[in-house]
Formats: structure tokens, C-alpha cells, sequence
């Protein structure tokens, strides 16, 4: 694997991670938002990250003078809602209850959503340490020759 290709999955790790933290924070922010109907209210949402495996038989080969390699790293395939069961309470005196009197509010949970952002941060974090690292190695060997 060639340096380049250490800088490639690392950059799909920190893409990768970056998102979760955004949508980490996406749920934070509406933990306690209240809707009138179970159809307005907000639903908690995940990123689905899949792997991308580099083909070890292609791994060198060109056809026709181009590069024919698959990818390595972190594929985004995309951002899911959540199937949990939102939370419905009895406030008949708030402004958006429906005509039973009920509110409903997300199914995002604070302390999971805590945890996935120390998770993604941290994964984050050693993704940058990758790159220190190559970008050091690949410093060190320019400068054996001298």
C-alpha cells in the first residue's frame, strides 16, 4: 500500500466521522423538539458507513493505460431514520397538543447521541494521527538520501 492510499482511507475515515458528527448533532439539537402529530415529529437519524476493500488482484494492473483499482476506506451509504417508538405525553395545556391533549416528542436519545460523539470524535482523531504519521514517514524517507 502506497502512501497515497493511507491518505485516501484516512480521508474517508475523517469524512466519514465528520458526518456522524454532524448528524450527532442534528439529534442533540431536536432531542426536545415537540410536534402536534406523530407524522411532524423528528426522527432520530444514523449514517450507514460501508467498507471499501482495495482488489488485491488488481492491485498494479492498468488496462488500456488506466487505472482500474477499487477504492479502499470508507464508503457514505447513506442516512437512516430511526424505527424507534417516539415518546407521546399528556400536556394538555401546551401549545401544540393535539385535540387528546398529547405532544409528541423525538425518539433520539441523549445519552447514545452523547456516545456517538465521543465515538466519532475519537475515530476522528486517530484518522489524523494516520495522516501525522504517513506525512512523518514520508518526510523521513526523502530525507535518508541526504
Amino acid at each position: 500500500m502506497s502512501l497515497a492510499n493511507i491518505f485516501d482511507v484516512a480521508g474517508t475515515g475523517m469524512n466519514a466521522q465528520s458526518l456522524r458528527l454532524n448528524t450527532t448533532a442534528s439529534n442533540l439539537a431536536n432531542a426536545q423538539s415537540a410536534a402536534s402529530s406523530a407524522g411532524e415529529v423528528y426522527r432520530s437519524r444514523q449514517p450507514v458507513f460501508a467498507a471499501l476493500a482495495r482488489d488485491a488482484m488488481s492491485e498494479g494492473l492498468a488496462i488500456d493505460g488506466a487505472d482500474q483499482r477499487a477504492s479502499a476506506g470508507v464508503q457514505v451509504m447513506g442516512i437512516v431514520e430511526s424505527d424507534a417508538p417516539y415518546e407521546q405525553r399528556y400536556e394538555p395545556n401546551h401549545p401544540l397538543a393535539d385535540e387528546d391533549g398529547y405532544v409528541f416528542y423525538p425518539n433520539v436519545n441523549v445519552v447514545e447521541e452523547m456516545t456517538n460523539m465521543i465515538s466519532a470524535s475519537r475515530s476522528f482523531q486517530v484518522n489524523v494521527e494516520v495522516m501525522n504519521a504517513a506525512r512523518q514517514m514520508a518526510q523521513r524517507v526523502l530525507t535518508m538520501g541526504q
